[in-house]
């Protein structure tokens, strides 16, 4: 069903009420991408807070690792299972129901009162998270057809894009403003009235969506995938703090042999009664494959360039936190640039789109380490502007289609569980690219107090990764939509 169509007949398996005007859905889509957006700030929000949280709470170094991993773990071990939920119960019950989990969750965090609480508030932010994240791009999949869906994937490549760079600027302004005195609480309940109003506006305009096929849930399948991937993302979110011991990658080992059982275990569950946590059918279009594997790579790449630059910037440059923040902030008006030529090129361009801004982003590296190499810390925030920009242009062009030509194919029956699967994909990819910060970054960078020089080197070292990452990128696009012929474009 198109949004902007009045009164269209509804498909098998779809159900659908509420307002259908224009006017109606623009709202409907600023709603979930507003919960998107607070789900995206809260994961990276604290990172300016944490000495802050640390002076007021008393927490340990172990705490404040805790109390960043505890919303990222839980948002990334509940994101399958949300997804199926939003199938089987309706994807605009379960976005208000994780919505308001996360509102009520990020009052308790601003009334935390130790660390301990801080950390379990955390938690259950995180799971609200996991529950309402997934109906945002199922709604918008079965909501939208054609070129609205394509540019409504865009608005949501748009914001992760924005809300990934923006969370540390945001908690920085937040603490430096220290707002009625609450300094690092105030981060938690600015939640609050956003959340309340996500809500109150969802239940009046969203429109429900289910899959009558998805007979019921499959508590094994939801076990042994959160089991899975705790034992995969537990040792890559505390083994660099315990300098890998070799529990680590035992629990590795053993979570990844407990995803391959899930395999089987689905295969079983969909042979029995239709009823898998997972769809495994998903898998066999290579659209999803394909674009699944680059939204992987494409976290991955996410979480190692962004922590590597913001330490070179700051540590290598000398930069101030707010002069660094400029460096992130014409990234995101690149971004959003690349972003919207590529809602207006895609239709008709498809995998040509989000190639070309992977070439592009790797060639704006390339002269980024050209950069580099040549100034070393001398490099100005003038010299790195115009690479900067390109890198950001690529990256829009990449993160915006790559959503539509990933699930845009996906049957509306089995939209939640897709997205549930392409989030959980961003969120690994960011963990593993967090780990590679410690081999490729901090190998050349050995010091807290290293040289300027020291990390420019790291930095620079780290680049051909980046490059290489984006250059897989591209070829695994190859499995994306290709642009109609002309021929079948003919009328």
């Amino acid at each position: 069903m198109s949004c902007d169509t009045r009164n269209a007949p509804l498909r098998p398996g779809h159900t659908s009420a509420g307002p259908s005007s224009r006017r109606a859905c623009r709202i409907m889509l600023a709603i979930v991408l507003a919960g998107e957006l607070m789900a995206v700030l809260d994961a990276s929000v604290v990172d300016t807070a944490l000495p802050s949280i640390q002076a007021d709470t008393g927490a340990s170094a172990a705490g404040l690792q805790w109390i960043h991993a505890a919303y990222g773990l839980a948002l990334a071990l509940g994101l399958i299972t949300g997804g199926r939920l939003g199938d089987l119960y309706g994807r605009k019950r379960t976005f208000l129901l994780g919505a308001g989990a996360f509102t009520a969750a990020s009052l308790l965090c601003s009334l935390a009162a130790g660390p301990a609480a801080l950390i379990a508030a955390r938690a259950v932010q995180g799971a609200g998270a996991a529950v309402m994240v997934p109906q945002v791009l199922a709604t918008v999949h079965v909501a939208f057809d054609g070129s609205d869906r394509a540019k409504a994937f865009g608005l949501y490549g748009t914001v992760m894009s924005v809300g990934s760079v923006a969370g540390p600027v945001l908690g920085g302004v937040l603490i430096q403003a220290d707002l009625l005195g609450l300094s690092w609480r105030s981060l938690f309940l600015i939640n609050v009235p956003l959340g309340i109003a996500t809500v109150l506006l969802g239940h009046r305009y969203l429109t429900e969506s289910h899959n009558r096929q998805a007979l019921r849930l499959d508590p094994l399948g939801m076990v042994l995938s959160a089991l899975g991937l705790l034992l995969i993302a537990y040792p890559l979110s505390a083994g660099g703090s315990h300098h890998w011991p070799w529990w680590t990658f035992t629990a590795m080992a053993a979570g990844t042999a407990i995803l391959v059982g899930l395999v089987f275990q689905q295969r079983n569950k969909t042979c029995k009664d239709g009823s898998s946590l997972v769809v495994l059918s998903l898998f066999s279009g290579r659209p999803f494959s394909g674009g699944l594997t680059a939204q992987l790579v494409l976290g991955l790449l996410s979480g190692l360039f962004f922590m590597c630059w913001t330490l070179f910037m700051q540590q290598g440059l000398g930069l101030s936190p707010l002069r660094a923040a400029i460096g992130f902030l014409l990234l995101t008006l690149a971004e959003i640039g690349g972003a919207w030529l590529a809602m207006t090129a895609v239709a008709r361009h498809q995998r040509r789109v989000p190639q070309v801004g992977a070439l592009l982003a790797a060639l704006a590296l390339t002269v980024f380490h050209l950069l580099i190499t040549t100034y070393g810390t001398g490099l100005s925030m003038t010299a790195m502007a115009l690479p900067v920009l390109a890198l950001g242009l690529g990256l829009g062009m990449i993160g915006a289609p790559l959503t539509d030509l990933t699930l845009g194919r996906v049957g509306e029956a089995h939209a939640g569980s897709a997205s549930g699967l392409f989030n959980t994909a961003t969120h690994l990819g960011i963990a593993l690219g967090v780990v590679l910060t410690g081999v490729v970054f901090f190998s050349h960078d050995q010091t807290a107090a290293a040289r300027g020089a020291d990390v420019a080197d790291a930095f620079t070292a780290t680049l051909p990764y980046v490059i290489g990452g984006l250059l897989t990128m591209w070829a695994l696009m190859f499995f994306l939509p290709r642009p109609a012929s002309r021929r079948t474009r003919r009328p």
